[in-house]
């Protein structure tokens, strides 16, 4: 893929067997977001570095986003409006869950609900913990983003055992090549 990527990891930067780990391994030239907290997370400090790093990258940047990083992302399409060459944004958490983690994580709710100003995909777990696929569909139908279930894989992390994920790598590259 020739185009510039941003990881935008969830709550807790996405540990060594995490796919966004493993896919930064194989491509060291793709950058992941800085924060400054990982742990305790204030929506309008990762849609401020969204931002930062997005204004030095180029239109041409594609995100790869996990759970938390996603909502970051679609905060950041909303209040910012720039294009990008797109958005893979994996897990989506609904923050009105009972699992959301309101204490680690603040503002996110409620979600920006407009058709996003450039081309995304959802990719849903039927088993997510912490986002049901009724919520997915909701968000891909509010966003104008492509959803793509993946069946029973939980909220497709490390623990969800997707190693270097090549099916999420192909979205990745469809939309980079696109």
């Amino acid at each position: 893929m020739d185009c510039p990527v941003l990881i935008v990891p969830g709550i807790g930067n996405s540990g060594p067997l995490h796919w966004q780990s493993a896919w930064q391994a194989a491509h060291p030239d793709w950058q992941r977001l800085a924060v400054e907290d990982w742990n305790y997370v204030v929506c309008d400090d990762w849609v401020s570095a969204i931002e930062r790093q997005l204004a030095a990258m180029g239109p041409d940047t594609v995100i790869a986003a996990h759970s938390l990083g996603c909502l970051a992302v679609v905060h950041w399409a909303a209040r910012y409006g720039r294009k990008i060459r797109g958005a893979l944004l994996v897990a989506v958490p609904d923050p009105a869950s009972p699992a959301f983690p309101r204490v680690a994580a603040s503002g996110f709710a409620p979600l920006p609900s407009e058709r996003l100003p450039f081309p995304t995909t959802v990719v849903s777990s039927t088993n997510d913990p912490y986002g049901s696929m009724d919520h997915s569909r909701a968000c891909a139908l509010a966003w104008g983003s492509q959803l793509v279930e993946v069946g029973a894989q939980g909220h497709l992390n490390a623990d969800s055992n997707l190693g270097n994920w090549p099916e999420g790598l192909r979205l990745l590259e469809k939309m980079g090549n696109g």
